[in-house]
């Protein structure tokens, strides 16, 4: 699979196989994340990879703290959008309703979903993306640079992936379960896994805004 291919093939995938992604292949995969760019070099980025039983230990200690009814407390808060980019948001969420067959007016469902999505979608590796807390914005872009190169490699591995804000609502528990230092900013969680290719769940794909709304050309006949 080319670079190109594995950019446009790329998908969020929210249904996975059981079988875990072979250490060596998550290797690889990491190895790819680590070649990101950074801001002097600075390589601000931490990740913690998870195998099945840290997974289930982590499933099970995050389902314990939701039914204690303890509200998210990410490190890094939800972001507010303005109005064109919340529209692109709620257009996601009716998309994704209409593939999987969620219902707006079915509480339980819509719940049901949320959980799952704490649950890194019963993926069976994970990784858990950290930094030092000191650092701010720059770093975390440049941690974004990483996590893209990680997906991109995932992808050209077979290896499906979901970028879930929601596996990290609980920070401290994280720090506690993996040993990560109080010093660390949790930044996001990843699902890896290899899809499962009979639900919508893993096909579907989110649409993008084409290139004349998004790219301006300055010096071009």
């Amino acid at each position: 699979m080319d670079t190109l291919e594995a950019i446009h093939g790329r998908r969020s995938v929210r249904a996975f196989k059981p079988d875990p992604v072979p250490r060596e292949i998550l290797e690889r995969i990491l190895q790819a994340a680590l070649a990101a760019p950074s801001w002097e070099n600075t390589q601000p980025w931490e990740f913690a990879v998870l195998g099945p039983p840290a997974m289930a230990k982590l499933r099970a200690a995050v389902s314990e703290r939701m039914k204690s009814g303890a509200k998210p407390n990410l490190d890094i808060p939800w972001p507010k959008f303005p109005a064109v980019h919340r529209e692109r948001g709620k257009k996601l969420a009716r998309e994704i309703r209409e593939a999987v067959g969620l219902s707006k007016d079915d509480p339980k469902t819509l719940m049901d979903w949320w959980i799952s999505m704490s649950q890194y979608f019963n993926a069976p590796n994970g990784v858990i993306v950290y930094m030092d807390a000191s650092l701010g914005e720059w770093s975390i872009f440049d941690t974004g640079l990483a996590v893209e190169n990680l997906l991109i490699a995932a992808w050209h591995f077979g290896v499906g992936s979901c970028v879930i804000s929601a596996g990290v609502n609980y920070p401290d528990l994280i720090r506690e379960l993996l040993g990560i230092p109080g010093s660390k900013r949790i930044v996001v969680g990843i699902a890896l896994g290899y899809p499962d290719l009979t639900s919508p769940k893993a096909t579907f794909r989110a649409g993008h805004e084409p290139l004349e709304r998004m790219v301006t050309w300055h010096g071009f006949d």
